[in-house]
């Protein structure tokens, strides 16, 4: 009882709150001027040109990074569950990305790798022209890319997140019937889809449902890549803007409402696809 009683203080009373707010006209320059309002503040979320690009750009950033970084992920963890000298140093670097602040993973991804001038990747193409005797080209990736430029950072600080769950439950499956497998000459995909798949069932859900709550809400990378410029901005960077910028506490309170929503949706479509390919699998 005092665990529930604390998660409503600090959870439902304050979206209880935002709901409340949401509903009204209120702009902090005015502090006097709250006026009841209805549903116009959702209506404005989603009839702004920027706000509705920003809906769009968050379902395209979670679908897409949560997708890539699951199969990653699992690809790395299969990788990994095998013995071979220095796992636990390769298992440590693979870690490492997830430990890195969110702030100082997109400012790494901003200069040290994209800056067209000094980047990393542009330097490797300088060094391939020098190399084979051309002259390559140096793109500005954020200006070109930039959606793709915050999808590729938080992929690249994700998949390690992916990686440790599917690995915790590559190693919790039991030996026996892998080893009866082999003996009964099944080949390693065999063993795959109809043993190790079905078993990760649950792992894969909870990856995915757990990428999926923290990408739909991300700030960071849009915020330190991009600064929601070039038609990248997600979401919450609009609730960020709409709340200290603009000072619309309405219409920031309606976007967010409308962000928890769309964790839910999303979660749940998440976990409607996983339990649809185990369903077919076992058909």
């Amino acid at each position: 009882m005092p665990a529930l009683v604390f998660m409503i203080i600090v959870t439902q009373l304050p979206f209880v709150a935002t709901l409340v707010i949401s509903t009204l006209d209120w702009n902090s320059f005015r502090p006097g001027e709250r006026e009841f309002v209805g549903l116009q503040n959702y209506k404005t979320v989603f009839t702004d040109e920027a706000l509705r690009q920003a809906v769009a750009n968050t379902v395209i950033y979670t679908v897409s990074i949560v997708l890539i970084s699951v199969a990653l992920g699992l690809g790395i963890a299969l990788l990994l569950d095998r013995k071979f000298r220095g796992r636990g140093i390769v298992r440590t670097m693979m870690i490492a990305p997830f430990l890195v602040m969110p702030i100082a993973a997109a400012l790494l991804w901003k200069h040290a790798l994209l800056n067209p001038d000094y980047g990393l990747f542009n330097g490797v193409l300088t060094w391939i022209g020098d190399l084979f005797g051309f002259d390559p080209p140096q793109p500005p990736w954020i200006s070109d890319w930039p959606r793709v430029a915050i999808a590729a950072s938080l992929i690249w600080q994700w998949t390690p997140f992916m990686m440790l769950i599917l690995l915790a439950g590559l190693q919790s499956q039991p030996r026996e019937p892998l080893e009866a497998a082999k003996v009964d000459g099944a080949t390693a995909w065999q063993t795959f889809r109809y043993l190790t798949f079905p078993h990760m069932r649950t792992y894969l859900e909870l990856a995915t449902l757990l990428g999926a709550i923290y990408i739909v809400q991300n700030l960071d990378a849009v915020f330190t890549i991009t600064s929601g410029a070039l038609g990248s901005a997600n979401l919450p960077f609009s609730v960020y803007q709409t709340f200290f910028n603009g000072h619309e506490y309405g219409v920031a309170s309606a976007a967010g409402v409308v962000v928890v929503i769309g964790s839910i949706i999303i979660g749940t479509f998440a976990l409607r696809v996983v339990s649809t390919l185990f369903n077919e699998e076992a058909r």
